[in-house]
């Protein structure tokens, strides 16, 4: 039977039985009695039977997400069409879920972005459609490593080269291997709200570890090279990474302190003939470290704290890692690095000897700043879940949505997040404007590390009330790590790592208003 060919409700209402059961979903008819004798509804067949030989449209989106329709396996099933419009449409076609975006790719007026910016987005959010989310939340689940065929073609399109294209010796490098950035952007004209706009498109895939494992390692572990290392590291090492071929991390954190980054254990001598540091010491919490080739790590030597690579050796004696099971995925590659007795190249020193930690501070600020474009993103997806999920679950014979707890619960939320949005936009702006005007990050470090710090504090403690209202508005569905709830499960297990890394909620506070301090007039009265 084609599966083109009209029907009517009559002729499907024929088929009602166990032996015999088809059902509508959005107008199209589906033949599931395969389906149902096979046992491949998750729910057994008892719901099947219930809406046999009917409009089961309300019934499969009370129980499924939307998503399910769009697997081509399930094409198979369908067998016609009816001629009557459907009932419920299964996405917001052509329209965005209000506060499921920013306003300045919702509303398209804002200072902030200009054409290439949504020419950018549309092109990461194509690639991402195309070959990361099909599969996303099941190798998120799964634990799966990003492989390194995949890291090749994230590379290939241009997104390994956007994580350090604002540095001068990366743009140089990256038009001679022949990159392009995604949407056609222009090296030089790439800026910061392009790399907002990257975090948003990825994180909103849900799956907090894998889009720490496509990229994260290598987010933080590549700048230190670019904005410190000699130009034969550079020349030696980058290439291949920006091609995808090797992958690298950065080691900084230990077992014996998180946010103490000074009080290192990880240490170095050097070899008799002064050619090579000989690093010993341990790595924990360490963010795409389980595949990666290269670890930029942060070492305490005579000198005081050193920055180098170690590379991964071959036979695993003096470099190697072990899985560390956290709270969101192992598919981010977390591991727990031993270093024994590593022989490190003086030429894999990067910058000045004893001039690391300066490195690594230099580093965090823009961290903190890619945490919040993450974090954000990953809870205003909460809201676009719970408002999807409001507008379709009936509970005492309404809408969720028409209760007055839940719209103001969905107020909540969108209130806080679009707040932390618009000073994550302003602070960018303020960054931006830095880079711009001085050529370099030195003044934003100074200038900005406070504001930075008190943003990423704010936006840790939002993500805490949107997981735990996505919750409540998802009930039991959001402990499930399966079907409608699955992405406010990952978030509510996930959230509150972004209160701890890179740097707690506390310390930040408390850094932002010291920062604050020093800047107060010493005489200030009431």
């Amino acid at each position: 039977m084609s599966a083109t060919k009209m029907l009517t409700m009559e002729e499907v209402q024929q088929h009602n039985t166990k032996e015999d059961m088809w059902v509508v979903i959005d107008g199209k008819v589906f033949d599931l009695t395969a389906f149902g004798a096979m046992g491949l509804h998750p729910g057994g067949m008892p719901p099947l039977i219930e809406v046999a030989g009917q409009d089961a449209t309300d019934a499969f989106y009370g129980l499924h997400r939307a998503s399910i329709l769009d697997d081509p396996k399930y094409a198979r099933f369908v067998v016609g069409q009816v001629a009557t419009e459907p009932k419920q449409k299964s996405k917001h076609e052509g329209d965005v879920v209000p506060y499921g975006e920013s306003h300045g790719f919702w509303r398209k007026a804002s200072l902030y972005y200009k054409p290439t910016h949504h020419e950018y987005r549309q092109a990461v959010r194509n690639f991402i459609d195309s070959e990361i989310r099909p599969d996303v939340i099941t190798v998120d689940e799964e634990g799966t490593y990003p492989s390194l065929e995949l890291n090749m073609k994230i590379a290939q399109f241009g997104i390994l080269a956007c994580l350090v294209v604002s540095e001068p010796r990366a743009t140089e490098l990256i038009t001679e291997l022949g990159i392009t950035l995604p949407g056609g952007v222009d090296p030089k004209a790439y800026d910061l709200f392009h790399g907002l706009i990257f975090s948003e498109e990825f994180r909103a895939t849900g799956c907090y570890g894998y889009g720490d494992g496509l990229f994260g390692g290598c987010s933080i572990g590549l700048p230190p090279l670019f904005k410190f290392g000699s130009e034969e590291l550079v020349r030696r090492l980058c290439p291949d990474i920006l091609l995808g071929k090797k992958r690298i991390c950065l080691a900084v954190s230990e077992p014996y302190a998180g946010s103490d980054v000074q009080n290192l254990h990880c240490s170095a001598v050097l070899s008799e003939d002064e050619t090579h540091w000989i690093v010993t010491g341990v790595k924990k919490w360490i963010t795409g470290g389980m595949y990666a080739d290269y670890f930029t790590t942060l070492v305490q030597t005579p000198m005081g704290p050193t920055m180098m690579v170690i590379e991964r050796d071959e036979d695993g004696e003096t470099c190697t890692t072990r899985p560390i099971k956290t709270s969101y995925s192992m598919a981010a590659g977390t591991a727990y690095v031993e270093i024994m007795e590593a022989q490190v190249p003086r030429h894999n020193v990067i910058g000045k000897e004893g001039m690391g930690f300066m490195y690594a501070m230099a580093n965090f600020n823009t961290e903190r700043w890619g945490m919040v474009c993450s974090g954000n993103r990953l809870s205003r997806l909460m809201v676009e879940e719970c408002f999807k999920w409001a507008m379709q679950r009936k509970i005492f014979g309404k809408r969720l949505v028409d209760q007055p707890v839940i719209r103001f619960k969905l107020a909540q939320m969108a209130a806080e997040v679009e707040a932390v949005h618009s000073l994550l936009e302003d602070v960018t702006y303020q960054m931006q404007e830095s880079i711009d005007r001085t050529g370099s990050e030195e003044e934003l470090n100074k200038r900005l590390a406070g504001p930075i710090s008190l943003l990423k504090y704010k936006q840790t403690r939002v993500a805490q009330l949107c997981a735990d209202n996505a919750c409540q508005i998802f009930g039991g569905r959001a402990l499930t790590r399966s079907g409608m709830g699955v992405l406010v499960e990952k978030f509510h297990r996930s959230q509150k790592m972004q209160a701890i890394l890179g740097g707690s909620e506390e310390i930040l506070a408390d850094f932002a208003i010291r920062q604050a301090i020093r800047k107060a007039p010493s005489d200030s009265r009431l």
